[in-house]
């Protein structure tokens, strides 16, 4: 890691771990508050994929010193921390969840509309046009791929510090939306409607089926363990699909050639929310803004962060954090 701007990755990706160890600790107080439990297989599994990635990075680092090849430490060790950060954030949306607050999809349907906004008409016109519905089905699944596709991308076009900033902007905007969610908590639309999903046959609301069980499981008290691979999304508000669209397309829009294309899907992603995930618009609303807030706050501080470094360090420091932040 010769040139300054692997330098700062550097420094940056050892303290992207500070937010997953926070999250990772109150995971582990939650559970056993809450009554909640883990699975351990599949549990195990995904941590030591994540070790392994990790250990991998770390290794070539200290094994090759300045020598290292940040693609190499960059792209697996952070692909290996946002597998870890999602093992983490998956069940502690549940945790959140147990507190039980009042659903306040009364309300979010309310500001919708009080906007002008209808999310059943909305989910009756993609209805009306199943070509459509079958559309947005497949881009409300394109937000797993980016956390893997991302790291490689970046590290390739030698955007190592601007990987991190998302890395860090990522777990800030997920630790921020957890925590509203649990004040605000909501099933969705077509419960706020009072509707079966089975009333927009053309639209795949398994999503919301999932949604829908596990909420209601955890307020009865029946759910107990937490299964890793098939938890379901049970943040309403703020939508995190709308939050991990912004994050991705200000990840990869400097990137030529990539920036327009993932633009154009993240969009998809976006418009795929309120009838696929059942969101109600003001949650769309809420995850992007909360997406443009991270993104904001982990720049500054970044940037803050390069103008007071020690003097015998700005100069290898300071030009990095203007043009890696601004490509």
């Amino acid at each position: 890691m010769i040139d300054s701007d692997a330098r700062t990755a550097w420094q940056l990706f050892n303290l992207n771990w500070l937010p997953v160890a926070a999250m990772g600790a109150l995971l582990a107080l939650g559970l056993p508050l809450t009554g909640l439990s883990l699975e351990p297989v599949a549990y195990a599994i995904t941590v030591v994929i994540a070790a392994v990635l990790v250990v991998v990075a770390y290794g070539h680092r200290l094994a090759k010193g300045e020598l290292a090849d940040p693609k190499l430490v960059f792209s697996l060790g952070t692909i290996g921390q946002a597998i870890l950060t999602c093992a983490i954030v998956g069940p502690l949306s549940y945790v959140a969840g147990k507190l039980n607050w009042p659903l306040q999809d009364d309300a979010l349907l309310a500001i919708d509309r009080a906007l002008g906004l209808d999310p059943e008409a909305i989910a009756r016109y993609v209805n009306d046009h199943p070509w459509l519905a079958d559309c947005l089905a497949r881009g409300y699944g394109l937000i797993k791929w980016p956390l893997l596709g991302i790291p490689v991308v970046l590290t390739l076009t030698a955007r190592h510090v601007r990987l991190q900033v998302f890395m860090l902007a990522m777990s800030l905007a997920l630790a921020v939306t957890i925590a509203i969610s649990a004040v605000v908590p909501a099933i969705g639309t077509y419960y706020g409607l009072q509707l079966p999903a089975a009333h927009f046959p053309e639209i795949n609301t398994a999503v919301y089926a999932g949604q829908l069980r596990d909420i209601l499981a955890l307020r009865d008290g029946s759910l107990h363990e937490l299964r890793l691979f098939f938890l379901s999304g049970i943040v309403s508000f703020p939508s995190f699909h709308a939050a991990s669209a912004v994050l991705y397309m200000w990840a990869l829009w400097p990137v030529r050639g990539i920036g327009g294309i993932a633009a154009a899907l993240n969009l998809l992603m976006i418009a795929a929310t309120p009838a696929i995930g059942a969101h109600y618009l003001i949650d769309v609303a809420g995850g992007i803004a909360v997406a443009a807030a991270s993104i904001w706050v982990t720049t500054f501080y970044v940037q803050r962060l390069g103008r007071t470094a020690p003097v015998s360090a700005a100069p290898e420091l300071s030009p990095v954090w203007q043009t890696s932040l601004a490509e």
